[in-house]
């Protein structure tokens, strides 16, 4: 049975390590992260794990639009992070030009299709899928129209994935807490 995870927090909460910690055991792991590199001390973390375990894990970049390609036959994926998958999409329509609602809601959309073929992917291969993203509730409306434009599609985005998602945490100083 597939099964779908939120995680929710703020920068340096815990989100990556628990997300981690959910596959800890678990062979042939696709660990997606969306615009920069791993941090390095999460990498140093997987390569722990998988050879305490004798386990190994893909870890794959990635600045494209269609994540679902990269799933392959994963049944295991941590996509991580939907606030920076956000950007890559926000920069592919609209980069630097004006952030109109009409754009906003083609963000949007665009979005949530992509995740959800991604949800399907793993679907297919009867595996099971957490998402990491950044908890935009809690930080000072910005006065940039564009910091504020992807605040506020992130904020939507983050509400449709998690009433989508089987379970959600919510991660705040390292400490998870389920809300769903």
């Amino acid at each position: 049975m597939s099964n779908s995870i939120l995680i929710t927090g703020g920068v340096a909460s815990g989100k990556s390590r628990f997300a981690i910690s959910q596959f800890h055991s678990c062979d042939y792991v696709l660990y997606l992260k969306a615009g920069s590199e791993l941090d390095s001390d999460i990498k140093q973390r997987i390569q722990f794990d998988n050879d305490k375990q004798g386990i190994q894990w893909s870890i794959t970049r990635f600045d494209t639009s269609n994540p679902a390609e990269l799933v392959a036959d994963h049944k295991f994926v941590i996509f991580d992070s939907l606030s920076s998958f956000a950007a890559i999409v926000i920069n592919e329509i609209c980069g630097a030009g004006e952030m109109t609602d009409a754009v906003k809601k083609q963000v949007e959309k665009v979005i949530i299709e992509k995740i959800s073929d991604l949800r399907e992917k793993v679907e297919e291969n009867f595996g099971s899928l957490i998402v990491i993203t950044l908890e935009t509730g809690f930080s000072i409306a910005p006065v940039d129209r564009q910091l504020a434009g992807f605040r506020e599609i992130l904020g939507r985005v983050n509400q449709r994935i998690a009433n989508t998602c089987d379970e959600v945490y919510f991660s705040a100083s390292g400490i998870q807490f389920k809300i769903k």
